[in-house]
């Protein structure tokens, strides 16, 4: 049976960034080689796991940097499964992540490992993450499927893998996977897909979810939604009645239902929206999520213009926050991605919302 999902009281989705620190040689340029000496010791992280649970977000993600480069993450996945949390691990496959390193997060409670996979083969691949990385990648997907770990493969777009999507699509039916989670560059110096290009690639991704049998998503790319809806006629039907009808995707956009922690235990509403709303050392979580001016005023529809302000999806989509403060330094700015022009009469949908 489904549940109310109330946003205002908890996210669907929170991010804990348990490290920056990574291998130079392979991780993306978010990583730095030293640990911050401000980083959450192992008392704060559980403390911080409390704070989420509390929460209870259906989804609870750990993630870096490497994850690995902390001696402790073993035992810190197990708390969270301790916690009911159902923790996920997102990373790169890095020198650190072998055989038994899955087996022992397996071991610990993890729920479900995501594993960054940006080429069908290791000339893309291995250009952005380092040399080596996509046989350690496709060696690390054939482990999770032995040990039966559910597994969900994150793909960034950029220019050098866009005409690659239906191969790396075809890469991955070739094993077991749940999800793809394809994201779309935010900021101008990712080289940003034009509005035009973005409409065709959703075009190519709705194709491939008929296709295939793992789900695809969309992350910092909420127009997805709207893509979809279309295609399936949909134009006046409540928000409610959606949810299970697009493929994939989160039931709720990510900007008005996510936060993600840094390493230093600051909250942001997300990973690509680095505005904090203060500090899990010294504030509530719960009241920063619930009551902050940041969070209630990203989940307030009212507060968007443009044409997102005007949009008949606007309820279940909204635009992408963190690409509006990337390009036109407002939040809530229309999101320059989109090619969807709302009509004089645009009547939004009902802003139910309902989670699986």
């Amino acid at each position: 049976m489904k549940r109310i999902f109330d946003l205002d009281q908890s996210p669907f989705l929170v991010t804990w960034e348990a490290t920056q620190t990574c291998d130079p040689d392979y991780c993306l340029s978010t990583g730095q080689p030293e640990r911050d000496p401000l980083e959450l010791n192992s008392a704060e992280a559980e403390k911080m796991i409390r704070d989420v649970a509390a929460l209870h977000p259906p989804v609870f993600v750990l993630t870096g940097g490497d994850p690995l480069e902390r001696e402790d993450i073993y035992s810190l996945v197990c708390y969270a499964a301790s916690c009911d949390l159902h923790p996920i691990l997102a990373m790169s496959a890095g020198p650190q992540f072998t055989r038994g390193a899955i087996a022992r997060l397996k071991n610990a409670g993890l729920s479900r490992l995501g594993l960054s996979l940006d080429g069908w083969e290791p000339e893309v691949h291995d250009a952005i993450h380092g040399e080596g990385s996509f046989s350690r990648t496709i060696d690390a997907v054939g482990w999770a499927n032995e040990f039966r770990l559910p597994l969900q493969i994150h793909t960034t777009i950029c220019r050098r893998n866009l005409e690659d999507l239906e191969k790396i699509a075809a890469l991955l039916s070739s094993h077991r996977v749940l999800v793809w989670s394809v994201s779309f560059p935010v900021h101008p110096h990712q080289e940003p897909l034009t509005a035009e290009e973005t409409e065709h690639t959703f075009a190519r991704l709705y194709k491939l979810s008929r296709l295939v049998t793992f789900k695809i998503k969309s992350p910092e790319a909420p127009h997805y939604r709207r893509y979809v809806l279309q295609q399936r006629g949909y134009v006046k039907t409540s928000r409610a009645a959606l949810e299970d009808g697009i493929p994939g995707v989160m039931p709720v956009a990510e900007s008005r239902g996510s936060l993600f922690i840094t390493n230093t235990g600051e909250v942001y509403p997300s990973a690509c929206l680095p505005v904090s709303a203060g500090n899990v050392r010294t504030q509530s979580l719960a009241e920063m999520y619930r009551d902050s001016e940041l969070f209630q005023s990203l989940r307030d529809v009212s507060r968007l213009h443009g044409k997102c302000g005007r949009c008949n999806f606007k309820e279940i989509c909204g635009g992408s926050r963190s690409r509006a403060l990337a390009v036109a330094e407002d939040m809530f700015a229309e999101d320059s991605s989109c090619v969807y022009e709302p009509p004089a009469t645009a009547r939004p949908h009902d802003s139910t919302t309902e989670a699986l």
